[in-house]
């Protein structure tokens, strides 16, 4: 840690002498992030601070401004938020503290009298656009769309602007926030669209609750045949249930040159989910933890249960067969 980050730390533990945790989220108020957060009763009573990009709100949990840091990271429609996967695995050392999944209704938001026939421009985030992309381009075949930094930016936008006549794909909530009127709600191509957001840290990793998830990055020590498989043969033996698996270039090389950032079911806790990151750390070029916390949503646990009852009678058969080796 450099001088300046531990003064801004010293700063803050005098500020925060009653306790008050301070959570940065991607911001401004108004957006998904934003909802998702107040959704967590100890989060929401905690000092909220805003920040303009993701980026932004890891930098401040990195330096110590914040305590922790609210991000999206998942969307059911368009896949992962790739320059937030991307900041986590290679440009901080954060831990993922906590996932939360909200329900996402984009609406197509105004300043009160403009008509959906007069909008010349339409602005949002390119995530919320591309989810929004077959309204907007049936809707509006010959419009701009311009981008912001995030959906409630988008309505700030918007009703800051009397000069056109703007529209922003947004949340209802922003809309109610910047005195903005919805001209259609709900406008993403795809029902059931939800967005997964993790609270990230320095340092700790929460208990196990017995409903968790593990995830980190494997480095290849060699891109050949077969690397991919004995990474999940790993997985595939202890019976853990891998909830997503993706792989995005180290920026280290040229193409071709891989990681695998993998989503398991579990907890480092529990001696399997040990036992495998033991294993791929001894066996690839190089493992990344990026954090075992609780798990969104309802989940099955007889697999995992019977998958730990094996191994410890495996375990206790091993140690009982070591008894007899001679002394």
């Amino acid at each position: 840690m450099t001088a300046k980050n531990k003064t801004v730390q010293r700063n803050l533990m005098n500020v925060r002498s009653d306790g008050q945790q301070r959570i940065g989220y991607f911001g401004p108020a108004g957006t998904f992030t934003e909802q998702a957060l107040l959704t967590q009763q100890d989060l929401a009573v905690c000092q909220l601070v805003a920040y303009r990009t993701v980026p932004d709100v890891l930098d401040a949990v990195d330096s110590g401004e914040v305590d922790r840091g609210l991000v999206p990271i998942e969307n059911s429609i368009e896949g992962t938020v790739n320059f937030t996967q991307d900041a986590l695995v290679f440009d901080h050392s954060l831990l993922i503290q906590r996932e939360i999944v909200l329900d996402i209704e984009h609406c197509l938001v105004a300043r009160p009298g403009v008509l959906m026939s007069e909008i010349s421009s339409v602005l949002s985030i390119p995530v919320a656009t591309a989810q929004c992309h077959a309204f907007l381009r049936n809707k509006f075949p010959q419009i701009e769309i311009r981008v912001a930094n995030s959906t409630a930016e988008a309505a700030q936008i918007v009703a800051g602007s009397s000069s056109e006549k703007f529209a922003a794909v947004a949340p209802r909530a922003a809309a109610k926030l910047y005195g903005l009127e919805v001209l259609a709600s709900d406008i993403a191509d795809h029902q059931g669209n939800q967005t997964r957001f993790v609270l990230v840290g320095n340092g700790v990793i929460p208990r196990a609750t017995g409903h968790d998830r593990t995830a980190f990055v494997v480095f290849q020590r060699a891109d050949e045949p077969g690397s991919l498989i004995s990474i999940l043969q790993e997985f595939a033996a202890r019976r853990i249930n891998l909830s997503q698996l993706l792989s995005r270039p180290t920026k280290r090389g040229g193409l071709g040159d891989y990681c695998f950032i993998i989503y398991a079911d579990g907890h480092i806790e529990d001696e399997l989910m040990a036992d495998a990151l033991r294993d791929l750390h001894a066996k690839q070029g190089d493992v990344k933890f990026l954090g075992s916390y609780p798990a969104s949503g309802e989940h099955a646990h007889s697999a995992r249960e019977h998958a730990d009852t094996r191994w410890r009678e495996a375990d206790d058969w091993m140690t009982e067969l070591r008894s007899r080796i001679a002394r």
